[in-house]
């Protein structure tokens, strides 16, 4: 023990340990994620089974990956050997399942790279709709659709219409996932040495751009709505079962459990570290960020919801003005619904014709159209940006604090890979630590290159919804039932008190042996069925034509691929386990035919 102490390196000091653990954990959920999950189950009132979830999954599941980690000294495979050889099958699959997510979340860093340059542009590229080839009018397909979705769908993805026609590269997109590598591998290259230092940036310069974006988005007009709108309980969806399993969805995925990084990470600590403290502060500051964020977020929606619809009513206003021949300034906001109505009584014929013309404004629509992920940062974001004053700025600000999280979120995942590869005396003997993450860069960047396609939007798509759920709700359910009930709870419960001198409080026992376990089961269920329901498994693909999604059914190499992403993670739990056993009874059956 004090040998493999002194050979194994370790974190400068606990405050690097605890950027580590936060720039993972903070990422990109927080800002884009958890929004839409406030405008979707109750705004406020989401926060109840949020907090609750937290306190019974989140919080205790946390503390069990960094003991983990921090008692057996190993990366994930390592760490779960070292319990049982029968379970190192469930580090493979971590592995396999960080190896999964770094091939796509990378890409979201190179969108961001591309957005940023663009940022410099006076004005932004995609603040209006470019000229047609006549230069009579503009683009067809940004006029129905809008200018930020143009950008992002044609300029930026330049996408096909469906996922079976692949088309080309795009090398621009190609040079900035090239770009994005290159500096996760210099973040990566002497391991936690350099590691350390990167994640004090990584992980305070996103709080330091939201900080400058909360006081920005606070004094935007219509800000207030937006906050109303957040902050305003619908406490009857409370007793909507999705509502609860969407937060603890949430809390699971938003601290990055089950991937092994948590694990690699906790490794490198000193055993005598007070990691039951650290998964505390680490799980409230994930969770604070959260809910920091959406006020950041909420300001920024009422900003662009009051100017869309107050842009909507000046559209009508001057609609009404023109073919009533009225006065510049008789027809208000204030009294719009009243002049329309008596238009309607007064010229019934004139009033007809102009009808299906005249838009039904709502503010209230508006703050509940609810968009996530690459639609939340890439198309409503950049809405908004285009509209506020000193447009670059904000627009440069939104995407560096894109790329922190990001990259944050990189080294982490990129850890989880690398720490078992260096801990195999296999590999780090032929090898050294340099050369492995270069090919571990280089392999994810070549395979990365899909998502560059015409068709790569498709594909990213079909990772990041299907390469881990399943497989993290049972690498973390057979986490847990291995610590209490294979390595044993109450030796489990020693060693942490040997190595912290702390006791280990009924709290942390109850949610490990029973309530974590029994929430991951239910979180499994729900899935199973709700895939076995959904039938045929859809996509949504960008009708040029039409400017806007539509719904289409996967085809069958996709749900190939989709297939084989679920199976290649979760049956390494089952087949490594089987394969521990073969080769024990093999040996045996060779000591007793030599005896």
């Amino acid at each position: 023990m004090v040998e493999m102490e002194k050979a194994r390196p370790q974190w400068s000091n606990p405050l690097q340990f605890v950027f580590a653990c936060i720039s993972y954990a903070v990422g990109l959920g927080n800002v884009w994620r958890f929004p839409y999950l406030c405008q979707m189950y109750g705004g406020g009132g989401f926060l109840v089974p949020y907090l609750i979830m937290l306190i019974l999954e989140g919080m205790p599941l946390l503390y069990l990956e960094l003991a983990v980690g921090q008692r057996m000294r190993q990366g994930s495979i390592g760490a779960w050997n070292m319990i049982s050889p029968y379970l190192r099958g469930v580090g493979i699959a971590s592995v396999v399942v960080s190896f999964f997510l770094s091939m796509y979340y990378n890409m979201i860093n190179a969108w961001s790279f591309w957005y940023l340059f663009h940022s410099f542009q006076d004005p932004l590229p995609w603040s209006s709709c470019s000229l047609n080839s006549n230069l009579m009018g503009y683009d067809e397909e940004c006029d129905r659709a809008s200018s930020t979705q143009y950008f992002w769908y044609r300029k930026t993805l330049n996408i096909s219409p469906s996922i079976q026609e692949n088309g080309v590269i795009q090398w621009e997109q190609a040079l900035c996932l090239i770009l994005a590598w290159l500096v996760v591998y210099l973040c990566i290259l002497r391991g936690t040495e350099s590691t350390g230092k990167v994640v004090y940036v990584t992980a305070s310069l996103p709080y330091c751009v939201l900080i400058i974006y909360l006081v920005r988005g606070l004094t935007l007009h219509g800000a207030v709505n937006g906050l109303a709108y957040m902050f305003t309980p619908k406490l009857e969806q409370l007793a909507n079962p999705k509502t609860w399993i969407s937060a603890a969805t949430q809390i699971f995925f938003s601290l990055g459990l089950g991937f092994g990084s948590l694990i690699a990470f906790a490794s490198y600590n000193k055993p005598s570290n007070n990691c039951q403290k650290h998964a505390i502060i680490v799980s409230l500051i994930n969770s604070s960020t959260s809910i920091f964020a959406s006020i950041v977020t909420f300001s920024i929606y009422g900003f662009k919801a009051t100017f869309n619809y107050e842009s909507c009513i000046n559209k009508v206003i001057l609609l009404l003005t023109n073919t009533f021949d009225l006065e510049d300034g008789f027809l208000t906001s204030g009294n719009l619904e009243e002049m329309k109505t008596h238009l309607a009584s007064t010229y019934p014929k004139e009033y007809s014709e102009v009808f299906p013309q005249i838009k039904n404004c709502s503010l209230e629509s508006e703050l509940d159209t609810a968009v996530q992920g690459t639609g939340l940062s890439f198309i409503v974001y950049t809405e908004a940006i285009k509209n506020m004053e000193v447009s670059q700025l904000w627009s440069v600000l939104y995407f560096f604090m894109l790329l922190m999280l990001g990259i944050g979120s990189m080294l982490g995942n990129t850890a989880a890979i690398l720490t078992p590869l260096t801990d195999s005396k296999a590999i780090s003997s032929r090898l050294p630590k340099e050369a492995i993450s270069g090919l571990i860069c280089i392999i994810n960047c070549v395979i990365g290159l899909t998502f560059t396609l015409e068709s790569g939007n498709y594909w990213f798509d079909i990772f990041n919804d299907y390469a881990a759920t399943l497989s993290l709700l049972l690498i973390v359910l057979v986490e847990t039932i291995a610590v209490c009930y294979i390595y044993g709870l109450r030796r489990f419960e020693n060693d942490l008190q040997v190595m912290t001198g702390c006791k280990l409080s009924w709290y942390w026992k109850i949610m490990w042996a029973f309530v974590s376990p029994l929430l991951i089961i239910s979180l499994l269920i729900f899935y199973l069925v709700d895939y076995i329901l959904a039938g045929t498994l859809t996509y949504q693909a960008w009708d040029a034509t039409q400017g806007h999604l539509v719904t289409k059914d996967y085809p069958g190499f996709a749900l190939a691929l989709i297939g084989l992403l679920v199976a290649a993670s979760t049956m390494c739990i089952p087949l490594v386990a089987l394969g521990t056993f073969i080769m024990n009874r093999r040996k045996r059956g060779n000591t007793s035919t030599i005896a």
